[in-house]
């Protein structure tokens, strides 16, 4: 259905000042987990609100497939947060300076995914290519950090600042990398709604809401890092699934739900452990193993994106 100019106008408008919002009223700093799991919450309240303005602006139909294209992408969306957890700690980025970082780098995925919405199946069948080296990289990234102990993950990381940082500065390298890895995980997300509807408009109304509120979601998970010592086992359990899904998008389509179901087994089983394990031997907070997205919590600033 065709949607006037106007329309995309105001609605971009809209969630340009949304994520203004999240940025300017909520500054730099890192989200305490009562307040992120409030606002996490609240965006994803916002987002299923939306299906109601559809449904009385243009009927049953468009709404229940952006509901449902809502809630695969926000689903999806889960596997972009590890993957950013990951980015962050093998760059060293301060955690002040991470939420910048997401909002900055949800607001470039959005605008860069709104491109391959637009231009559709070329676009994806240009880049599919990168679907499977990303999903291998995940996978290796995700044995490894099963498998190494701390100091020697440390040392990588290390390596990985100064490598990077003879070419960029770590906020503007992680910056960069997030929307890039945002958006091949749009290689897999965008055809999986494609597949609900081809209503551009909706498909993309779907993917902006899905996106918003991310931040918010990451320092919720972060703050679950902190508390759980063996997390990240669940952590790298769920890189290695996430990369295996990827790399083998082409020979088997994992549902939705069996991917969220994987999500939750696999964090919920290092959850239980670490309670087992703190029970049993508990040990001073600051002898606790870091995890992938505990590391670095320095408040200063490492300057500007």
């Amino acid at each position: 259905m065709h949607v006037d100019l106007w329309i995309w106008v105001v609605f971009l408008a809209g969630v340009g000042a949304l994520l203004a919002f999240d940025l300017l009223a909520f500054g730099r700093a890192a989200v305490p987990a009562r307040r992120a799991a409030v606002w996490s919450v609240a965006w994803t309240a916002l987002g299923l609100a939306f299906a109601g303005v559809l449904a009385a602006w243009r009927g049953g139909g468009p709404a229940g497939e952006y509901l449902t294209g809502f809630l695969l992408e926000k689903s999806l969306s889960l596997d972009n947060l590890f993957v950013f957890a990951l980015i962050f700690t093998a760059l060293g980025v301060p955690l002040a300076e991470r939420r910048r970082i997401l909002l900055y780098g949800i607001a470039g995925a959005i605008v860069l995914r709104g491109l391959f919405i637009l231009g559709g199946a070329a676009l994806l069948d240009a880049f599919h290519w990168a679907v499977y080296v990303l999903g291998g990289l995940l996978v290796v990234t995700g044995i490894r950090m099963a498998g190494h102990r701390q100091d020697t993950a440390d040392l990588e990381q290390s390596r990985i600042r100064r490598a990077v940082g003879r070419v960029l500065p770590p906020t503007a390298a992680a910056l960069a990398l997030v929307i890039v890895f945002d958006v091949l995980f749009a290689l897999d997300s965008i055809p999986a709604i494609f597949a609900i509807t081809r209503d551009t408009f909706v498909v993309f109304a779907a993917n902006a809401f899905s996106l918003l509120g991310l931040s918010a979601l990451y320092f919720l998970l972060a703050d679950a890092a902190q508390r759980f010592r063996h997390l990240n086992l669940g952590l790298a359990a769920v890189l290695v699934f996430v990369g295996a899904k990827l790399a083998l998008v082409d020979v088997v389509k994992i549902p939705v739900w069996l991917s969220l179901a994987v999500i939750v087994l696999a964090l919920g089983s290092a959850i239980g452990l670490s309670l087992r394990s703190s029970a049993s031997s508990p040990e001073p907070r600051s002898a606790r193993r870091s995890t992938s997205i505990e590391k670095d919590h320095a408040p200063e600033s490492s300057g500007g994106v």
